[in-house]
């Protein structure tokens, strides 16, 4: 019995983390709820479209209002919902990334709103790789 011990845990461990993620964001109190912080853009070719769209929901018992959302720099661009978001009904984050600028980028996107857990931090990653001149 003892030997099985250590695979017991193991298995709990991994129950934990598999469980639902909008569940623990509900029992913790939050009210605005992104599915994941980090959002990769991938490689986008240089003077593409380098728009990223990111979807949250309101699992609070309230209206949110988004108030405002900042990047950490110029070249990112953020739109997002100017009505309040109702309880169980989801919305989207626009961010638009300058890919003008070639090379690796990894920038920070706050969202703050009238919900609980706010500011909420999020992290938008890609590539812009130059076009094939010929």
């Amino acid at each position: 019995m003892i030997r099985y011990f250590p695979g017991i845990i193991a298995l709990m461990f991994l129950y934990s983390c598999n469980s639902n993620n909008e569940q623990q964001a509900k029992n913790t109190g939050r009210e605005i709820y992104f599915d994941q912080s980090t959002y990769d853009f991938g490689e986008m070719e240089e003077d593409s479209d380098g728009r990223y769209t990111i979807e949250f929901k309101n699992i609070g018992d309230s209206a949110i209002v988004i108030n405002r959302v900042r990047s950490s720099c110029g070249c990112t661009i953020p739109s997002w919902p100017k009505k309040p978001v109702e309880p169980g009904e989801s919305g989207t984050i626009e961010v638009r990334y300058n890919t003008a600028l070639t090379g690796s980028f990894m920038k920070s996107v706050y969202v703050y709103s009238s919900a609980g857990n706010s500011p909420v931090k999020l992290i938008v990653k890609g590539k812009v790789v130059p076009k094939n001149k010929t």
